[in-house]
C-alpha cells in the first residue's frame, strides 16, 4: 500500500487560519442586534473595539449607542434608520464616532430588517466596522465644505437631502428640519423652476445653473446643480446685489432703448403730420409716456396771439375758462414765447410763490408740475407746449434737454401744419367754388349729390352738375380729371364751365363730346378726363347718354330693380377720336339715375366691378330702408303742373337720405380713401301728357293763323288766357318766319310747365339771327318782338331740323 502523501488543503489549512485571523485582526467588524419593540440593543466584543470605549459604557440601550455619533451626522444616521424601519430596505451609513478621550472616528454601519411572526420589522440585526483612514479626507471636506461661504446642499438619488452646509443651515434651518426631506418640498427653498432644473441636470448629467427668489429670505441666489454618481450637490450662491446692478443696467439700456424708440416714432409721426391736430396727437401719444406726463397743450401764433391748437389730458373747465380769457399776461407760456427760454416747475407751491399772478389756472387744471417750452423755428417762436404731470415732479438735467429737443421737432411740424393747414383751406375754397352750390330744382328731375375728397385732403378732380336746357330738357353729367393737385382742379372747372356752355348751345350730346374731347387735347398729354353725359327730355322719358371713360350708370326701375345700361364705350376725353357712340333709352316715369365717379367703387381692398355690384346692392336696401318716405306720384301732386313744396320737400329729403345711405356703404367713415369721389342721384319725371300739346301746319301763309287758332284754344283749356294775346303773336311770328324763310314740315308745340313754353319746329337747318332794322325796313323785327315778349328764346337742333323755342312765365294763380 502506497503512502498518500498529504495534500495541499492539509499543508495549507494552517496557514490560512493564521491569514484569516490577521484580516479580522486588521479590521475589525463587530454585530449587533436590536430589539425595535423593546430598544433593547445587543452586540458582541467587537463592538467596543471598534468605536473605541471601555466595555463598562455599554449598557444594552439604543441611546447610548446614538450618543456615541457625531451630532453633526446625527441626523443623517436618525433620518436614514427611520426610512430603513418604514420602508423595509437595507440600513446603510457612514457617520463620525466622539470618543469619551475626544478623538473622533468613522464607522461604516450596514443592517437588514427581521421581521416578527406578525410580518412587522422586530429586529434589525448589522454590522459595524472602522473606515476612519479612508474617510479622514473625507471629514476635511466636509469641514471646508460646512464653513465655505456659499450655502451647500447634498442630496441623494431620490431627491432627499443628505447633508446641509452652515451657511446653508443660517438660510434654511436646522439640519435635523431639512435632511431626509425631498429638496423642493422645503418650503424655504421651493421655487418654481427648481424640481425641473435638477432633474434636467441629473438627466443630461451636466452642471445647470438657475436664478431663484428664495421665499426664505426674499433674496436673489444662483444655484449651480452639479450631478455626482447617485445624487446632486447644490451651490447656492447670493447674487442680489449682482442682479440689482444688471437690472439697474438693463433697465437703464432698455428706458434709453425706448426713449430712441419714441424719439424714431415721434419724428416718423411728425413727418406724417398734416394738421395741426395730427401734430398735437402725434406729441401727446410719443412724448408723454417718456416722462410719465399726463397732459400737453400746444399753442400756436396767430397774428399778435397765441390760441391754443389741441390739449389732451385737461378737464374740460379749464379749457373753457383758457378759451374765455386766454392766456394770462405775464404766465410762463408768454414769457417762454417772448424770450425763448423754457422754464421747469417741479410743484404747485413752487408756481403759486414765483407766479401769483396765473390766476387759479394751475389749480383749476389739476396738475402739479409743468414744463413750458417755446416752440421755435429758425429763431423765432412760432407757438409753446406745455408738458404737465400730475404730481410734483422734478426734471432732470438730461429729461430738459431731452423735452427742449423733442419741443423743436413739434415746432417744424406745427409750422409744417399751419401751412397746410392754409393751403388746404385754400384749396378746399377752391374746390367748393368750382363745384355747384346747389342743384337747381325742376320740373322733370329732382338731383342730390355729394363730393368726396381724399383721405389725405389733396385738390381732385372729379366734379358734377345739372343743367336746365330748353323744353324742360336737362343735362346730367360727371366727370373726373384723372390725378390730383391744382393743375387737375383748374382742368375741372374749366370742364365744368366748356359744359355748360356747350349744352346751353344745345349741342347733342355727340357733339358736345367732339369740342369737349379738344379742350382735354389741348392742355397737353398728360390730361384726361372720364366724363358721363346724360340728356332727359321730359316730354317723351327718354335719355341720351355719352360717355368717355367713365363708369355705366345706374338705372333703378320704378319696381326697385336695378340696371347698368350698357352705354356707348368710348376713350377718356383727351386720348378719344371722334366721332362718340351715343346710347338711347326710354325711363319710366320716377326712375332713379344714378352717377358715380371711379372713387366711389373703386378702392385699394376692391375692384371696380366688385364696387358696382356693391352699389346696386346699396341702392336695393336704401329704397326699401326709405321706401315709405319716398316722394308721392306724380299724377297725385296736384292738378297743375308745378309740384307743390311739401312734395319737393319731401322727395329732396328722400334723395339726400339715399346718397348718405351709399356714402356709409361704399365710403364708410373710418375707410382711408386715396381718391376722391362724387355722386349725382336724380329722379325722373314725365311730362303729363294734358300738359302736353303739337299740331302739325302747312308750308302756307294761312299756317300763321292756324297757330293762333291751336294758341288760343289750348291756352283756354288751361285756363291761361292772360297769356294768350303775347303767344299768339310769338306764335305768329315763328310760324310766319319759317314759312317765308325756312322748309317744311312745320309743326307748333305746346309745354305747360313752370313756363309756358312755345315751340316751332321745321326742316331747315338755318340758325335765326336777330338784326337791328333801320327805320325805312319794312320788315326783321319779327325776332326783336319775340324776345320782347318772352322771357327767354332759343334755337336747337333736332335729327330732321331745328325748333326755335320761347319761354314765358305762367301769372300768379289767384289765392
Amino acid at each position: 500500500m502506497a503512502t498518500q502523501e498529504p495534500g495541499p488543503s492539509s499543508a495549507t489549512q494552517p496557514d490560512d487560519a493564521h491569514l484569516l485571523q490577521q484580516a479580522l485582526d486588521a479590521v475589525r467588524v463587530g454585530a449587533w442586534n436590536w430589539d425595535i419593540r423593546t430598544g433593547d440593543l445587543t452586540w458582541d466584543k467587537e463592538m467596543p473595539l471598534v468605536l473605541g470605549i471601555g466595555p463598562d459604557v455599554f449598557d444594552g440601550r439604543i441611546e447610548t449607542w446614538r450618543s456615541l455619533i457625531h451630532p453633526d451626522d446625527l441626523p443623517v444616521v436618525l433620518a436614514q434608520a427611520e426610512q430603513a424601519l418604514r420602508e423595509g430596505a437595507e440600513y446603510n451609513t457612514k457617520h463620525r464616532v466622539r470618543r469619551p478621550d475626544g478623538t473622533v472616528g468613522w464607522v461604516a454601519v450596514r443592517g437588514r430588517i427581521v421581521l416578527g411572526e406578525d410580518g412587522a420589522p422586530a429586529h434589525m440585526v448589522g454590522r459595524l466596522w472602522e473606515t476612519t483612514e479612508s474617510l479622514a479626507a473625507l471629514d476635511s471636506v466636509g469641514r471646508a465644505l460646512r464653513h465655505m461661504s456659499d450655502g451647500f446642499l447634498a442630496v441623494d438619488a431620490d431627491w432627499r437631502v443628505l447633508y446641509v452646509n452652515g451657511l446653508a443651515e443660517r438660510l434654511l434651518g436646522p439640519s435635523r428640519e431639512l435632511v431626509g426631506r425631498t429638496l423642493w418640498d422645503i418650503q424655504q427653498v421651493s421655487a418654481p423652476g427648481l424640481e425641473s432644473g435638477c432633474r434636467q441636470a441629473v438627466a443630461d448629467g451636466r452642471p445647470a445653473g438657475l436664478d431663484l427668489r428664495l421665499p426664505a429670505d426674499g433674496r436673489w441666489y444662483h444655484l449651480r446643480l452639479i450631478p455626482v454618481p447617485d445624487g446632486l450637490t447644490v451651490y447656492l450662491t447670493d447674487v442680489t446685489e449682482r442682479r440689482q446692478v444688471e437690472e439697474e443696467r438693463l433697465a437703464a439700456e432698455h428706458a434709453a432703448a425706448e426713449r430712441a424708440a419714441r424719439i424714431g416714432e415721434l419724428t416718423a409721426a411728425l413727418a406724417e403730420a398734416l394738421t395741426a391736430e395730427d401734430v398735437v396727437a402725434a406729441a401727446a401719444e410719443r412724448v408723454l409716456p417718456l416722462f410719465g406726463a399726463t397732459g400737453l397743450i400746444v399753442q400756436a401764433r396767430e397774428g399778435g396771439r397765441v390760441q391754443p391748437v389741441g390739449s389732451v389730458g385737461y378737464p374740460l373747465a379749464f379749457l373753457d375758462q383758457l378759451a374765455r380769457g386766454g392766456i394770462p399776461a405775464g404766465s410762463l407760456s408768454e414769457l417762454a414765447l417772448k424770450d425763448g427760454i423754457p422754464r421747469f416747475i417741479a410743484s404747485l407751491e413752487e408756481m403759486e410763490a414765483d407766479y401769483p399772478g396765473m390766476s387759479g389756472l394751475p389749480s383749476m387744471s389739476g396738475k402739479q408740475a409743468w414744463a413750458f417750452l417755446p416752440l421755435m423755428v429758425s429763431g423765432r417762436a412760432v407757438g409753446g407746449c406745455v408738458v404737465s404731470f400730475d404730481r410734483p415732479r422734478r426734471l432732470t438735467g438730461e429729461e430738459r434737454t431731452l423735452l427742449v429737443a423733442l419741443s423743436g421737432l413739434v415746432a417744424q411740424a406745427l409750422e409744417r401744419a399751419r401751412q397746410y393747414d392754409a393751403e388746404h383751406g385754400r384749396a378746399q375754397a377752391l374746390q367748393r367754388g368750382l363745384l355747384p352750390r346747389a342743384l337747381p330744382s325742376l320740373p322733370a328731375v329732382a338731383a342730390a349729390a355729394r363730393y368726396l375728397p381724399a383721405s389725405e385732403g389733396t385738390l381732385g378732380g372729379d366734379w358734377y352738375d345739372v343743367i336746365p336746357l330748353s323744353a324742360d330738357r336737362v343735362a346730367l353729367v360727371i366727370g373726373d380729371v384723372m390725378g390730383h393737385g391744382l393743375p387737375e382742379a383748374a382742368t375741372m372747372g374749366r370742364l365744368r364751365t366748356a359744359v355748360h356752355t356747350l349744352a346751353g348751345l344745345e349741342l347733342p350730346p355727340d357733339e358736345l363730346f367732339s369740342h369737349l374731347n379738344d379742350l382735354v387735347s389741348e392742355l397737353g398729354d398728360d390730361f384726361y378726363a372720364t366724363c358721363l353725359y346724360a340728356l332727359y327730355d321730359p316730354a317723351s322719358g327718354l335719355c341720351t347718354f355719352a360717355g368717355a371713360g367713365h363708369p355705366p350708370p345706374a338705372v333703378v326701375h320704378p319696381d326697385g330693380s336695378v340696371h347698368f345700361p350698357d352705354v356707348a364705350a368710348n376713350p377718356p376725353l383727351g386720348a378719344a377720336t371722334p366721332p362718340f357712340e351715343t346710347t338711347e333709352l326710354r325711363l319710366p316715369e320716377g326712375s332713379l339715375l344714378v352717377l358715380y365717379t371711379d372713387g366711389f367703387v373703386e378702392s385699394a381692398r376692391r375692384d371696380i366691378d366688385s364696387g358696382i355690384e356693391q352699389l346696386a346692392k346699396a341702392l336695393t336696401v336704401g329704397l326699401d330702408g326709405a321706401r315709405d318716405t319716398g316722394p308721392p306720384e306724380v299724377a297725385e301732386a296736384s292738378p297743375g303742373p308745378e309740384w307743390p313744396a311739401p312734395h319737393r320737400h319731401t322727395e329732396a329729403g328722400h334723395l339726400d337720405r339715399l346718397c348718405d345711405s351709399l356714402v356709409s356703404a361704399l365710403l364708410p367713415a373710418q375707410e382711408e380713401t386715396n381718391d376722391d369721389a362724387a355722386l349725382l342721384v336724380a329722379r325722373t319725371h314725365t311730362l303729363a301728357a294734358e300738359d302736353m300739346a303739337t299740331w302739325p301746319l302747312p308750308e302756307d301763309p294761312l299756317a300763321a293763323g292756324l297757330a293762333r287758332d291751336h294758341v288760343r284754344h289750348q291756352l283756354a283749356a288751361w285756363q291761361l288766357d292772360d297769356l294768350v294775346m303775347t303767344t299768339e303773336l310769338i306764335a305768329s311770328e315763328l310760324v310766319g318766319n319759317v314759312v317765308r324763310h325756312a322748309k317744311g314740315p312745320v309743326r307748333l308745340r305746346l309745354l305747360r310747365s313752370r313756363t309756358l313754353i312755345c315751340e316751332v319746329s321745321d326742316g331747315s337747318l338755318t340758325t335765326p339771327r336777330i338784326r337791328r332794322a333801320l327805320d325805312t325796313d319794312e320788315g326783321g323785327r319779327g325776332l326783336q318782338l319775340v324776345a320782347a315778349l318772352s322771357h327767354r328764346w332759343g334755337t336747337r337742333y333736332t335729327s330732321d331740323g331745328k325748333c326755335i323755342w320761347t319761354e314765358q312765365p305762367l301769372p300768379e294763380p289767384p289765392r
